[in-house]
């Protein structure tokens, strides 16, 4: 049991030490990354609504068939974001965009990606109870996945407002959340089958709410011809990312 705990723990970070991807962009200047935003953020809602209906429902689907509880679980997701929107009161405020007063969507997509990286701890951990192998290939398919993820992720932060050293470090922060799936998973000893037919389907109601309430709207605001173009082409790509990597993981 305690390589179990060893080799869980040390997964784990090593998904979360990819939250700090961002890194790489610290050296653009802001006038230049502000241009690339609304390429980054289509290719995000590309990718938060492959990933929600790629590897998320289709994981749930899995594990205990396409029930009633499924689709309650997603609505439940959205229901949640909804909610935790209007509690914060930024949808309706007239302030604009600082890196003292953040976008609504950057707080909401942090809380749909903590529920995800809890989902991966929990997904990683209950891996490594089956066996060694079995925990080692599922966290090579967990950050082949995290890795567009996060610089979709990062390119949300920076666009709701965050600096790029607060949006790095938040990146990072939420990542943690995996730990915390995953040494609950091992403290309880069991698969997590239960707790994973709620989780799972209601981060994928908490993704589509993202890329679709506040995502794609943001997108719409462009009516160039060539930069809608490109915002096509980047937010199919997001979804082909999240298709091919699924076929990694087969």
């Amino acid at each position: 049991m305690l390589s179990v705990w060893l080799y869980t723990i040390i997964s784990v970070l090593a998904v979360s030490i990819i939250g700090l991807i961002g890194i790489f962009f610290l050296s653009i200047k802001s006038e230049k990354l502000e241009k690339l935003l609304v390429y980054m953020i289509s290719f995000s809602a590309g990718a938060l609504l492959g990933d929600a209906f790629i590897h998320l429902l289709p994981e749930a689907v899995k594990t205990s068939g396409f029930t009633i509880m499924i689709s309650l679980s997603v609505l439940a997701g959205i229901g949640f974001s909804f909610t935790a929107e209007k509690i914060i009161h930024w949808r309706h405020c007239h302030h604009p965009t600082t890196s003292k007063h953040p976008h609504h969507l950057s707080t909401m997509n942090l809380v749909g990606d903590g529920v995800h990286n809890f989902i991966d701890g929990i997904i990683i951990a209950a891996s490594y109870l089956i066996s060694i192998p079995v925990g080692l290939a599922t966290t090579l398919a967990v950050v082949l996945h995290e890795i567009p993820q996060e610089i979709s992720d990062f390119g949300v932060l920076v666009y709701g407002g965050y600096s790029k050293k607060k949006a790095l470090m938040s990146n990072f922060l939420i990542a943690l959340t995996s730990v915390l799936g995953a040494v609950l998973t091992l403290l309880i000893g069991i698969k997590s089958e239960s707790l994973l037919i709620f989780l799972i389907p209601f981060a994928t109601g908490n993704f589509i709410y993202i890329a679709c309430s506040d995502l794609i709207p943001e997108l719409h605001k462009e009516t160039k011809l060539k930069i809608s173009l490109a915002q096509l082409i980047l937010f199919l790509l997001g979804i082909l990312v999240m298709a091919v990597l699924l076929l990694l993981e087969i």
